[in-house]
């Protein structure tokens, strides 16, 4: 069975605070959540208590399972200078061992205006190389996300599965791999066998919402049983990000995949 972690940024929302949220989920039978961003630097624009957070994962034994790099990786050239980057991805990765988070999600940004391409690409290779010297011995990976253009992130530079799979290739490390993102690439026509075949075991965390709406699966077009099969003869064997916007209350909304899931 999948372990499912539910986003508390969008679901058991109605529990109050995020360390609250964090009990709402154990007590609907998570044993992991992930987030997005823990300082507030980015959204949501309110830092998260962390003590009370980290109080609340120990108290319920439930894993954290991801966590937004902060700020987001916004690469632009010009200018050259990404040092507010490399800063706070130090400040990151000891919220990640406060936290007990073993991924840190990163993305590509707009990109650079003007460049080609493959250069563009080549260049988030030699920033991830970067940041994976600067954290070696965290026992942190950094996770790469590629995101839909068609709806929800237009002008974002990474848009493809195989392109993050081809920096992660570049980057060449245990601790750097890929996000498949279920929704994302649905969004964007992508075969998913195909896809993750392409990537392998650069594949090192998923997440999850139906298509279209973002919605929680049921709410949307995709046949989630046949989605999981696929997932599962990949290889693919950690955690499932739930980052869907709920159509109904948190826990009625997960009810379909918590059952695919055992299945699966």
């Amino acid at each position: 069975m999948y372990q499912l972690a539910p986003n508390i940024e969008l679901l058991f929302t109605e529990a109050g605070d995020y360390h609250d949220r964090v009990r709402a989920a154990a007590a609907a039978g998570f044993t992991a959540v992930e987030m997005w961003g823990p300082t507030g630097v980015d959204a949501p624009a309110t830092p998260k208590d962390l003590p009370a957070l980290k109080a609340a994962l120990e108290e319920t034994g439930t894993q954290l399972t991801a966590q937004l790099a902060e700020p987001r990786t916004q690469f632009m050239i010009p200018p050259w200078d990404h040092s507010e980057f490399f800063r706070k991805l130090d400040e990151g990765v000891k919220i990640a061992h406060l936290l007990g988070t073993p991924r840190i999600v990163v993305g590509s940004g707009t990109g650079f205006g003007g460049w080609k391409r493959q250069v563009q690409l080549d260049k988030l290779i030699e920033i991830y190389r970067t940041a994976i010297s600067q954290i070696a011995g965290s026992d942190v990976t950094l996770v790469l996300e590629p995101v839909n253009v068609r709806v929800d992130h237009p002008g974002s530079l990474l848009d493809r599965t195989s392109e993050a799979a081809y920096v992660a290739r570049g980057v060449d490390s245990p601790f750097f791999g890929v996000l498949y993102d279920i929704y994302h690439s649905a969004v964007e026509g992508e075969d998913m066998a195909t896809e993750l075949a392409n990537a392998g075991d650069l594949v090192k965390y998923v997440q999850l919402a139906d298509t279209p709406g973002r919605g929680e699966p049921g709410s949307g077009s995709l046949d989630w049983a046949a989605t999981l099969r696929i997932l599962r003869a990949s290889g693919y064997d950690g955690p499932i990000g739930l980052e869907y916007y709920p159509t109904q209350a948190s826990e009625a909304s997960a009810a379909l995949i918590h059952e695919l899931a055992v299945s699966a």
